[in-house]
């Protein structure tokens, strides 16, 4: 259970210096910074980009104390997920369009301690969603379609939002399952995402891209 004014961030790596990755990571920790770190793993089948694998986030593991929000794009969740964490990542996120068994590999991720999410594209119908809503920790709801960073936000995923909201209010499940949002969050937008139910941004070109990092991670936040 957890406090739904605890607005979560998760700076995306995707945007930071791969030359200089430990000294971006530090850049964005603090009291007052980044509560994860997000990792988007690409695999160039599921998404249209080749990006981070088990390597990565090994290593990131031994340089941060922060969790790492390990985001696997891939077309083979259901083969993979066990290696990814055992590399390290705090949490596991999977897309269900990608799984043949949904429920089980929540169960594994579970099992091994970590916490489980499924990501939805922003074309996929909310409601493959439902029948997992009382086993998951995290709900990641894709405000771009997948592949590429920078890319402009997607205004329906606030709809979604309040959608995905709803649905866990009826069940009781609203301070069991965090909604993360992904993709193209800036400050006006993180402000409507927070009003319709979201309580995890992810965000990399509004925090890497910015002079103050911190600052851009405080008003994200909306603190």
């Amino acid at each position: 259970m957890f406090d739904l004014n605890q607005i979560l961030i998760a700076p995306s790596i995707l945007s930071a210096d791969p030359l200089n990755m430990e000294r971006d990571l530090k850049s964005v920790e603090g009291p007052k910074g980044a509560d994860w770190h997000h990792i988007d793993v690409m695999d160039g089948h599921f998404v249209p980009n080749l990006t981070f694998g088990l390597p990565l986030v090994k290593a990131l593991k031994k340089i941060t104390t922060l969790p790492l929000d390990v985001h696997i794009m891939v077309s083979n969740p259901d083969d993979v997920a066990d290696q990814y964490l055992d590399a390290g990542a705090d949490i596991l996120t999977f897309h269900v369009e990608a799984s043949k068994h949904p429920h089980r590999l929540i169960q594994t991720i579970k099992s091994s301690g970590r916490k489980a999410g499924i990501a939805l594209n922003p074309g996929t119908a909310l409601e493959l969603c439902f029948p997992l809503l009382n086993d998951l920790d995290i709900v990641m709801l894709m405000s771009v379609n997948p592949g590429f960073g920078g890319q402009s936000f997607i205004p329906e995923a606030i709809t979604r939002t309040k959608n995905l909201a709803s649905e866990l209010k009826k069940l009781n499940r609203l301070n069991h399952v965090r909604i993360e949002v992904d993709g193209g969050i800036t400050t006006d937008i993180a402000k409507d995402l927070i009003a319709a139910g979201a309580s995890v941004l992810v965000a990399g070109t509004s925090v890497y891209r910015m002079p103050n990092r911190i600052d851009a991670i405080k008003a994200l936040r909306g603190k």
